[in-house]
């Protein structure tokens, strides 16, 4: 494969995934989308093409004409933006009339099927970036205590049952208790909302945060991710423990991950099933 696309979102993900491609002498043409994907992506891609949320015609065409016959989608694009300040193009605007509902994997997967109809097969979000797959087990120098081991296997169940409905993919735990459950706000806002109901409680945070793949997760979509920002919210909400889900999910610039979440004493599990306490 010398060629291929990417459909790049917001964040870290399409940076790592261009300058990885590049490094393995594969050529990236690039779909960004305006206001939303970091600029600094130009200079490593071949062509970057620019539309506007909603579009979905001219940026498959834009993808054929450059000879593209696989592509990869990466970053994050919000959710919540469905709900206004987005006019679709017609093509955009019929594969919603036909959705049955208006969940992340269900609009994902229509989009997936429209590149398709036009020869653009999508790959896995994790190509050429497997070595950034989490691993099993602990991998920083604190490992969970026997409450923060609790609350993972908790936030464990939890994060599964809430996954399942594509509702979101993240729980916070405290005490026994699962104080926040991500919606459309995404990661960091779901764990610096949990902090501040612990604190109007005049408690002290420390909490447990897991972060899980859906039960039969579409790895070219949508797939749990974890990076150096959300590491700086961990620190401002005291958060003690990180589960995340094992083989399902990226850590991105994970030498200096590991680097930072050691010296804010995190205990970080990589996690194929619920840890005894």
């Amino acid at each position: 494969m010398n060629k291929v696309g990417l459909i790049a979102g917001s964040g870290r993900f399409p940076i790592l995934f261009a300058e990885e491609a590049r490094r393995m002498g594969v050529e990236v043409v690039a779909l960004g989308l305006k206001g939303v994907t970091d600029p600094k992506l130009e200079k490593l891609v071949s062509k970057l093409h620019v539309f506007k949320l909603g579009q979905i015609d001219k940026p498959i065409k834009a993808l054929k004409e450059d000879g593209v016959s696989r592509a990869v989608m990466a970053g994050k694009v919000q959710h919540a933006s469905l709900f206004g300040g987005v006019l679709p193009d017609l093509r955009a605007a019929k594969l919603l009339a036909r959705l049955p509902d208006r969940r992340t994997d269900t609009i994902l997967r229509a989009v997936a099927d429209e590149f398709s109809k036009d020869g653009i097969e999508l790959l896995s979000s994790v190509t050429y970036l497997s070595h950034l797959l989490v691993p099993e087990g602990p991998f920083t120098a604190r490992k969970p205590g026997a409450s923060e081991s609790a609350d993972l296997k908790l936030g464990w169940r939890a994060a599964k049952a809430v996954a399942g409905f594509d509702i979101g993919q993240t729980v916070v735990v405290k005490d026994g208790a699962v104080i926040a459950v991500e919606a459309m706000e995404g990661t960091d806002a779901c764990v610096l909302r949990a902090r501040d109901l612990a604190r109007s409680q005049g408690k002290r945070p420390e909490l447990a945060v897991v972060k899980v793949a859906k039960p039969n997760q579409d790895l070219r979509f949508d797939i749990p991710v974890i990076g150096m920002d959300t590491l700086k919210v961990f620190a401002e909400s005291s958060v003690s423990a990180l589960g995340i889900e094992a083989g399902s999910a990226l850590i991105f610039d994970k030498e200096h991950f590991i680097a930072q979440a050691n010296s804010q004493k995190l205990a970080v599990l990589g996690m194929k099933e619920a840890p005894c306490p």
